[in-house]
């Protein structure tokens, strides 16, 4: 595990307090684009899959601005790609 996703499971950890969550860096699937080393190695894009009680209640475009707001340095920091699936406990997931 590399240090940005390290900062996003601990944000996420103590944001959110997830009862379930997965942080994957996906970043070998991009090689060759922009954003990051070309062959895949970097920490560029992530899929991040939280069950939180704290997205009861909330839209899917609030759960997202809640990761997002949680996650600005990141971005900033150079992650390119956040694939986001919040759920709140008991909702239906694919994973």
């Amino acid at each position: 595990m590399g240090p940005i996703e390290e900062r996003i499971v601990k944000k996420i950890e103590e944001g959110l307090a997830p009862e379930r969550m997965a942080v994957i860096n996906e970043s070998h699937l991009h090689a060759g684009h922009a954003h990051g080393p070309s062959d895949g190695s970097g920490e560029t894009h992530f899929r991040v899959r939280v069950i939180s009680p704290a997205f009861e209640g909330l839209s899917r475009i609030e759960r997202h601005r809640t990761l997002n707001a949680l996650l600005t340095q990141e971005i900033a920091d150079g992650v390119h790609a956040l694939a986001l699936e919040p759920a709140a406990p008991g909702e239906n997931v694919r994973w």
